[in-house]
């Protein structure tokens, strides 16, 4: 999910090359390039998997154009249209300006600081994200609702949960990582000296990280507040939960209460449309005016910057954030496990819901890597505007919600492929849809760190260019494709409305059984599929930062 935005890795900066040396140089990359990547083995099918992600979004606009010029008027007009969104957006700007302030100081000091603990505060500060914010929704709820565990161990009333701040508590503690994350990257690649400078210039550390850091973060953190932006807009389960209407829970109304379904696609097009102006608002914001933040690359590691008598407040700050985004909604989910083993409530009744969850995110993580294949090798080996197209439009689900191309699926299912309809290959190709530039990002950039030199050679040695795609580059993409399929099986296990919506009748999993056993109130028998859920994203999360701390020292 965390590749879309994300700022380009930064790279040493090059001597210049005279003009003869740089015709000599492009000439040695991009032939390889060209000749690897206009297979129609590779070509053809990015170009089909392209059209096939523009689909849903195509699609929208057939099923609202069925509407009348005066209805579509009126639907866009109307009051409650315009109450939806403004609550949208309010949700989004005060969690991606929360997400902001938390986690670029907390990057900061879990990179560049002598915070005590600091490598277990980089991992622990992050984990929150593989909580689903309708998992971190229903502990609030069990937490402060009547008859929670605020009221069952203390006594006294808890204040509500359910609205706004509910919604906003929720959707900060469980999606600031994204920026956390994406700045700590950043950080680690930037060059110190420019910060030492400072420094030597008399200006503290405070000043010189407000001045000169931060600056540098820009293009990275607003990489981040986009990634929340877009989580708020698309996400379903913890406003639903905490009854704060939005855009897609007015849609999900919409769908279910209505016999003609052309409103709900109008919705969803407005919902898509607020997402793109945030798109290119985002790239108009983190645009390198100047170019006075280009990719330097560190010539060596950043020493740790002292915190003297802030060591132990921004001890206490993170671990905060810990207790609050991680032990807090563990301990409650926790206690009302403890309470449901009690009252005799199974262990292993989840047990068949998280083999069907299993086995839908593993088929997605399967198609999205095999789909990304073909769009990731042609965009790294060629310099044909066709390739870098195709790899866009490979993207446009990206940019839509979860429910939004969940309602595109249903009424293509209903009108044109009936026998696809809620079945779980449909589901599959929505999980494909939503998540597929997750694999093509992990893919290319694989492909990017190899010299296209290796695959000449090979073409040099006699081999062919089907021969040279088969036993040079893709086992070359073969690590990218495994982390690629890690992050859209980590995503898929998690995703709420396109499952609801599309999932075969009966096909329950972990995030379908939390969801609707918070609405109704069932706290102990959402406890075990909730627990589940935490445990199968936290693995291997945990083991992949653990294996980045390791590979950069």
């Amino acid at each position: 999910m965390m590749s879309t935005g994300s700022p380009a890795p930064a790279t040493p900066r090059q001597p210049r090359l005279s003009p003869d040396a740089a015709a000599d140089a492009e000439a040695r990359w991009s032939g390889p390039r060209r000749s690897a990547g206009t297979h129609p083995l590779v070509w053809v099918p990015a170009v089909l998997v392209a059209v096939a992600m523009l689909a849903p979004a195509v699609y929208l606009v057939v099923a609202a154009s069925d509407l009348p010029g005066e209805r579509i008027l009126d639907i866009v007009l109307d009051a409650e249209t315009a109450r939806l969104a403004g609550r949208t957006l309010l949700l989004a700007a005060s969690v991606t300006a929360t997400s902001l302030l938390l986690g670029v100081p907390l990057a900061w000091l879990t990179v560049r600081s002598d915070l005590p603990a600091r490598r277990f505060f980089a991992i622990a500060t992050a984990l929150p994200l593989v909580i689903p914010t309708y998992v971190g929704a229903f502990a609030l709820v069990a937490a402060f609702a009547r008859g929670g565990l605020i009221e069952d161990w203390f006594g006294v009333v808890a204040p509500s949960p359910y609205g706004f701040w509910g919604a906003y508590v929720a959707l900060t503690l469980f999606s600031f990582p994204y920026v956390l994350i994406t700045v700590q990257a950043s950080l680690r690649g930037l060059d110190p000296s420019l910060e030492e400078a400072s420094r030597l210039l008399g200006h503290g550390p405070v000043r010189t990280f407000l001045k000169v850091t931060v600056p540098q973060l820009r293009a990275s953190a607003a990489a981040g507040g986009l990634l929340v932006t877009l989580y708020v807009l698309s996400d379903f389960g913890a406003v639903s939960i905490l009854r704060y209407s939005t855009f897609t829970r007015g849609l999900y109304l919409q769908y279910r209460s209505a016999f003609d379904r052309a409103p709900a696609a109008l919705l969803g097009l407005l919902l898509v449309g607020m997402t793109i102006a945030i798109i290119v608002f985002e790239a108009r914001t983190a645009r390198d005016r100047g170019g006075q933040f280009g990719a330097r690359g560190p010539t060596r590691a950043a020493p740790r910057v002292p915190l003297r008598r802030w060591r132990w407040p921004a001890t206490a700050l993170c671990s905060a954030i810990v207790a609050l985004g991680l032990v807090t909604p563990v301990t409650v989910i926790g206690y009302w496990l403890v309470r449901g083993l009690q009252a005799g409530e199974r262990f292993d009744v989840a047990i068949g819901a998280a083999g069907r969850s299993l086995l839908a995110a593993g088929l997605g993580a399967a198609a999205g890597v095999l789909a990304a294949l073909p769009i990731a090798i042609w965009s790294s080996r060629s310099t044909s505007r066709w390739a870098r197209l195709i790899e866009r439009a490979s993207f446009t689900g990206y940019a839509l919600p979860g429910i939004v191309v969940a309602l595109a699926l249903v009424f293509f299912g209903i009108r044109l492929a009936t026998p696809l309809y809620q079945t779980l290959a449909m589901l599959v190709f929505a999980y494909v849809v939503l998540f597929l530039p997750q694999a093509v990002g992990s893919i290319r950039s694989s492909l990017l760190q190899v010299n296209p030199n290796v695959e000449a050679a090979a073409r040099t040695l006699g081999s062919s260019r089907l021969s040279t795609l088969g036993r040079v580059t893709l086992p070359l993409a073969r690590r990218g494709a495994l982390a690629g399929g890690a992050l859209v099986f980590l995503t898929a296990l998690k995703e709420l409305p396109a499952t609801l919506l599309l999932a075969p009748t009966g096909y329950d999993t972990l995030a379908t059984r939390v969801w609707s056993a918070t609405a109704e109130a069932f706290y102990t028998r959402a406890s075990v599929p909730a627990l589940l859920l935490i445990l199968l994203g936290s693995v291997p999360l945990g083991v992949a930062m653990i294996r980045e701390r390791r590979e950069l020292g």
